[in-house]
């Protein structure tokens, strides 16, 4: 490893390394709500295998993907703040995440998926209902095929 770093100091490098990528303290209360609304779903997936974007909540039978975006690394309107060092460096990392996040939304609503994008500062319950309610509405296709092969197998 070089002695090179792109952080601005010791303390700034050992601040970002230990940044998460999953389990974060947002993702988890969004997790739990969710899952106490009686909601399965996977964590930490690809709604699709062929794309290289990884949903934080994935239902794959309603075809919904849930996203759960920092409000620094995302450049929410409400929240994002400039970093003051590396301003150039940040600007244009967070300008990369907005393009890629919108390529992404467009890639899976194009592949029929439901695109949820939750804030980090957002409520958690109006987070989670914002999930059930797109899981809801994407069900009831799904449970029709389901229901006839229950019939069909008698099971």
């Amino acid at each position: 490893m070089s002695d090179e770093s792109w952080a601005s100091s010791p303390g700034v490098r050992r601040s970002m390394q230990a940044n998460t990528g999953r389990d974060t303290k947002p993702e988890l209360a969004l997790r739990r709500t969710v899952h106490a609304l009686g909601l399965r779903y996977y964590v930490n997936r690809r709604p699709i295998k062929a794309v290289r974007r990884t949903a934080d909540l994935v239902f794959p039978r309603a075809r919904v993907a849930v996203f759960l975006d920092g409000c620094f690394w995302h450049g929410c309107p409400t929240h994002h703040t400039v970093a003051k060092t590396n301003a150039q460096f940040w600007a244009t990392k967070v300008a990369t995440n907005r393009r890629r996040d919108a390529e992404t939304n467009a890639r899976l609503a194009d592949a029929g998926w439901t695109v949820i994008r939750v804030w980090e500062h957002e409520p958690v319950d109006e987070a989670a209902t914002r999930v059930k309610d797109a899981v809801a509405r994407a069900r009831p296709a799904a449970g029709r095929v389901d229901d006839r092969r229950r019939r069909s197998t008698g099971r």
